[in-house]
């Protein structure tokens, strides 16, 4: 009975395999009761190989085995089941991030630095020059760079005493700290400067003369502003400290706009669809889908933005009261956006209004705003407004973030089909998440559990590739 039947048996390919149910048929249900109390016991040659070829196909199938048999039956085999397809991270709210989005600044800069002077010390050991020169010479420069930090300080502090009452409420102590850091500098520069003196080997008109020249030297380049910080540096500053104007329009248009209408936009949603034929009828396009293009160009139509984007209607209004303004009107527009086969997709989309801000500001002169700011800010604003926008748990799941960068003119109907390919992904994300609450991790042990049955129409021993079939 073992081997005979075994060659009635074949193991087909996870998307074509079925499980043995009971009563179907009686060659089938004698096949199965001998390997099941088998499974219990002591297993048998026939289906040790069986159930090492079954451990073959489960880790190396390119199909997965908790694929529900009616998913399978849409996706014939040779074809990738559509939630196979989406990109890794489909957890981000928004899909993958946008290629041209800067990420924040790491710590390769001061890893370098670390890494520059383990060498500096590496070469000096190497020398193998005096012990006593070498720390006398390290602690001169030393303090030359804290008189260097300290006469700067000085000039910068003589101007800083005519807007004492202005700017330091009257406080001239922190006029001065703003200039200097006194509690760090000044005591670094009487340690080594007592430490200089301990080691000095030079008479004091030497000593008087090399303290002349480091303070010539740092104030020529003060002058010359031969110390000015880097672009780079201003840049690092400016995003670790949240200077950027793109941090606070971020802000203010979270605070002053999408708080107050995205907790209310599923409740507009419903009241729209119930007085328009359920138009919206897909609940995970119902959110907000936030234009950023990076050029900041906003158009106060979408139409002209995109022929193939139609105003339909306006979703009910929001009416509260806000700073002052009784009745303040809140609403979003419901459009109508063709695809490539003429279709109808319906979504609301909007711009980020203070991109409009940015635009304005690198066409006004006394901004002083030019065009690679515009495009930076931009890049930190849909960083930053996503930060906030994840933190929120009263907006989440409202809201999509579709930032992009124009092709250019010789791309036709660019911006709809943008937006498409948002609509299509959220489906996509929202049947793989659908999929992946029934999935059932396989045992990783053969004889861990009762063994499913593949039985082929054929009593002759058949392959056990895929594409046999």
């Amino acid at each position: 009975m073992g081997l005979a039947r075994a060659r009635g048996l074949l193991l087909l390919p996870p998307p074509a395999r079925r499980t043995l149910q009971k009563g179907e048929g009686s060659a089938a249900a004698e096949g199965y009761e001998p390997l099941k109390r088998g499974v219990h016991c002591c297993p048998s040659p026939v289906q040790l190989c069986l159930g090492s070829i079954a451990q073959f196909q489960r880790f190396f199938s390119p199909w997965p085995h908790s694929l529900p048999i009616s998913s399978l039956q849409q996706h014939p085999v040779g074809s990738t089941p559509l939630h196979l397809q989406m990109p890794h991270d489909v957890d981000r709210p928004n899909g993958p991030a946008h290629p041209l989005i800067s990420k924040p600044r790491g710590k390769w800069a001061q890893y370098t630095n670390y890494i520059c002077i383990v060498l500096c010390m590496l070469v000096l050991y190497l020398k193998e020059e005096s012990l006593y020169q070498a720390a006398q010479c390290f602690t001169f420069h030393f303090m030359a760079l804290q008189i260097g930090a300290l006469l700067k300080g000085v000039c910068y502090f003589s101007e800083e005493i005519h807007h004492v009452r202005s700017r330091y409420c009257g406080s001239y102590w922190r006029a001065l700290n703003a200039c200097l850091n006194v509690e760090r500098h000044v005591p670094l520069m009487l340690i080594c400067g007592c430490a200089y003196l301990t080691l000095l080997s030079q008479n004091g008109l030497q000593l008087c003369l090399s303290l002349m020249l480091v303070c010539l030297c740092q104030l020529l380049n003060t002058a010359f502003r031969l110390h000015r910080p880097s672009t780079v540096e201003i840049s690092e500053i400016c995003e670790k400290y949240n200077r950027n104007v793109a941090y606070g329009l971020a802000w203010s248009y979270y605070v002053g706009y999408l708080k107050i209408v995205l907790p209310r936009l599923k409740d507009s949603i419903e009241e729209f669809n119930r007085t328009n034929n359920n138009l919206l009828k897909w609940k995970e396009t119902w959110k907000l889908h936030i234009l950023i293009p990076l050029s900041c160009e906003i158009y106060d139509d979408l139409q002209k933005a995109d022929s193939n984007i139609h105003f339909w209607r306006d979703l009910p209004e929001l009416r509260l009261d806000q700073a002052g303004t009784k009745g303040r009107v809140y609403k979003q527009n419901v459009y109508e956006v063709i695809d490539e086969d003429r279709k109808l997709n319906y979504c609301i989309v909007e711009y980020a209004t203070p991109l409009k801000t940015l635009f304005t500001m690198s066409h006004d002169e006394s901004a002083a705003f030019s065009r690679e700011d515009r495009v930076e800010q931009a890049k930190l604003f849909y960083r930053t407004l996503e930060e906030i926008l994840q933190n929120s748990k009263e907006c989440a799941g409202s809201y999509r973030l579709i930032v992009y960068e124009e092709s250019g003119a010789s791309e036709g109907h660019f911006l709809s089909k943008e937006i498409l390919r948002h609509i299509r992904q959220q489906h996509c994300e929202e049947y793989a998440m659908c999929n992946g609450n029934h999935h059932n991790p396989q045992p990783t042990d053969v004889f861990s559990t009762e063994p499913n049955l593949l039985i082929s129409d054929s009593e002759l021993p058949r392959p056990l590739r895929s594409d046999a079939f």
